[in-house]
């Protein structure tokens, strides 16, 4: 719709020179101009000062510079003084009844409005504070996540020491797991070599045994019998001498 008077407006000023140019100009940026960066005025917290309970105070304070402290009381009195006098407001029953009712409903919010009032503040009080509570838990927490994420930002900063640490204990296992097998190693060629060792000590010795044996038999084979008999008493006669010496030093 609002395109449609643009175009129109301009349609009938087109030939009304560079006055009309700037107004079709004026109404194409007016209607064609993004509101979604309007400043949003804030929200009041509490309703506006009232006088008699249903005039706001900006009537007041508009007429006063004017028409003096009492211009709004005789602007009401004379629109009311003329809607009766020209019959536009016909007083009926319904008024008397709108009175009343009005009457009562000031007299309500007179008595009961501060009570009322300070229960709609008290429950608005413990909105606000179940709020604070949902925001300072909310606060804690994200603290605390930053608090977690610099501990997990230092566990990073230190992953490539504790990285260096777990390849120096990597090269210490396998240096040690080398070590071990080369000692296994030298211990079991050692063990080898000493039953060489032994094996060639055990033939040496049996072969010694057994030339001392094929000696003793050659020898006892070669020994004929008049031999053996003055063999033996060459020992009988030796074994004589030998006792007569040994009593001779005891008598000595």
């Amino acid at each position: 719709m609002m395109s449609r008077l643009v175009i129109l407006s301009a349609n009938s000023l087109k030939g009304s020179g560079p006055f009309g140019a700037g107004l079709v100009h004026a109404s194409r940026s007016l209607h064609t101009s993004s509101q979604s960066r309007a400043p949003v005025p804030p929200l009041p917290e509490t309703g506006g000062k009232v006088r008699h309970g249903i005039f706001p105070e900006e009537i007041f304070q508009l007429l006063y510079p004017k028409t003096g402290v009492t211009g709004p009381y005789m602007l009401g009195t004379g629109l009311i003084t003329y809607l009766l006098s020209k019959e536009l407001y016909v007083i009926n029953n319904e008024t008397l009844s709108a009175i009343c009712i009005f009457s009562v409903i000031i007299y309500g919010v007179k008595k009961f409005g501060p009570s009322v009032a300070a229960f709609a503040d008290k429950l608005n009080e413990e909105k606000l504070a179940k709020a604070q509570e949902v925001k300072d838990l909310a606060m804690s927490g994200l603290t605390q996540a930053i608090e977690n994420e610099k501990k997990e930002q230092w566990r990073v900063e230190g992953r490539a020491m504790l990285f260096d640490a777990k390849r120096n204990n990597v090269a210490m296992l396998l240096e040690t797991n080398y070590r071990e097998r080369l000692h296994m190693v030298t211990n079991e060629i050692k063990r080898r070599l000493d039953y060489q060792i032994a094996l060639q000590h055990l033939n040496r010795r049996l072969e010694q045994e057994h030339m001392i044996n094929w000696v003793e038999k050659s020898v006892i084979g070669s020994i004929t019998p008049q031999q053996e008999k003055e063999s033996i008493a060459k020992c009988i006669a030796d074994l004589k001498m030998l006792a007569k010496n040994t009593q001779a030093k005891a008598t000595v």
